[in-house]
């Protein structure tokens, strides 16, 4: 058995299997700055080797003819604060409603979106967003309510339905950065430049893709120096944070998330010697790919343990959530137990957890 070959266990399929305890302060509530003075834990498999370092050395451990992969997502200001029309009076409650907003609805005669909404609702109902100093104001109405809690809702600009791109501009104009949950605090504008890769260009994901964080433009620029490197799009959606809840994980149903790569990548994956995903949004596409070999799609590929990878060989990733399919993805690189070790070995040494916390660097 080589290094890179798990011995699967029976428990390796129980979702209690890939639970553990974190204290609430070990989980980041605000990013490293600079990016790159986030602490970065190195585990060779070959050796079994931990190293302790920062992500100012990335380089010196990734080995030389390695393909770098990062995924250009960019994330939208998905939060956005309304207040419903009362039709009674026909103004707006002082109630505030949150809107969150997840992805376009399959082409239809009026664009459709689906969205979270806190706050009851019924079809029908008007969430007034934003008004102007011209009296214009952004919208969203009620179409449709789905038995899953999520709300298929138009937008508009006066009586104007808009479309997708229309409601892109909005959000980036009166959203918010879509903080995860686990994150205490509101957002501001520092989370706007943090949250956000720096070199997201394509609007589409509604969280970050974390192990993209820790890079500044600088050390892009290091990395596309010393390695060959791509680009893909992988557009990160709610069901990221979706739980698993069958006891055994082969049962679980996982998110779909649209991606695309361009020929060039394609080829450039093909080709490599050595191919390093930075993030398991990068893993997942690379996989996916692998599997089918298609250029775009919706991307619905469950990586955990007796899931081989088939062209990923080395991952930068964040450290999870307790039960999370992105920890069963690591544990599918590494090992489940060993992902708890490691895991705890973090947390021993003060790494911080989550979306603007730390990363491991698998090799």
């Amino acid at each position: 058995m080589t290094y890179f070959e798990q011995k699967i266990q029976e428990n390796d399929f129980a979702l209690s299997s890939y639970d553990y305890t974190l204290p609430s302060s070990a989980i980041a509530q605000n990013p490293a700055n600079p990016r790159e003075s986030a602490k970065l834990l190195i585990y060779q498999r070959e050796n079994e080797r931990i190293i302790h370092s920062d992500f100012y050395h990335f380089c010196d451990f990734v080995p030389q003819d390695t393909l770098v992969v990062f995924n250009d997502t960019r994330v939208i200001k998905a939060r956005i604060y309304a207040h419903k029309l009362d039709y009674t009076t026909q103004k707006p409650s002082d109630k505030i409603f949150e809107i969150f907003y997840h992805k376009p609805l399959p082409s239809t005669s009026v664009p459709l979106f689906l969205v979270q909404i806190k706050g009851r609702v019924k079809c029908g109902d008007m969430l007034l967003i934003h008004t102007d100093s011209q009296n214009l104001s952004f919208s969203a109405q009620v179409q449709e309510c789905l038995d899953n809690g999520l709300r298929v809702v138009s937008f508009m600009h006066n009586e104007h339905i808009l479309g997708l791109t229309q409601v892109l501009d909005m959000l980036e104009k009166y959203g918010h950065t879509p903080l995860p949950p686990y994150i205490k605090r509101h957002d501001t504008p520092q989370d706007a430049y943090f949250y956000q890769s720096v070199f997201g260009k394509k609007l589409g994901s509604i969280a970050a893709p974390t192990a993209s964080l820790h890079f500044s433009q600088e050390s892009i620029e290091s990395i596309k120096t010393h390695f060959q490197t791509c680009f893909l799009t992988l557009h990160v959606g709610a069901g990221t944070f979706m739980g698993v809840e069958s006891p055994d994980i082969r049962q679980h149903s996982i998110h779909k998330e649209s991606f695309s790569l361009s020929p060039q990548s394609a080829v450039a994956i093909e080709q490599a010697h050595k191919v390093l995903c930075i993030g398991t949004t990068s893993a997942r596409c690379v996989e996916y790919y692998a599997r089918y070999k298609v250029l775009q799609g919706e991307c619905d590929i469950f990586l955990y343990p007796s899931k081989a990878f088939k062209r990923v060989d080395y991952l930068l990733t964040n450290f999870h959530l307790p039960k999370s399919t992105l920890m069963m993805l690591v544990s599918a690189m590494i090992g489940r137990e060993k992902c708890l070790e490691i895991y705890d070995i973090a947390l021993n040494k003060g790494y911080k957890f989550y979306s603007y916390g730390d990363g491991m660097l698998i090799l």
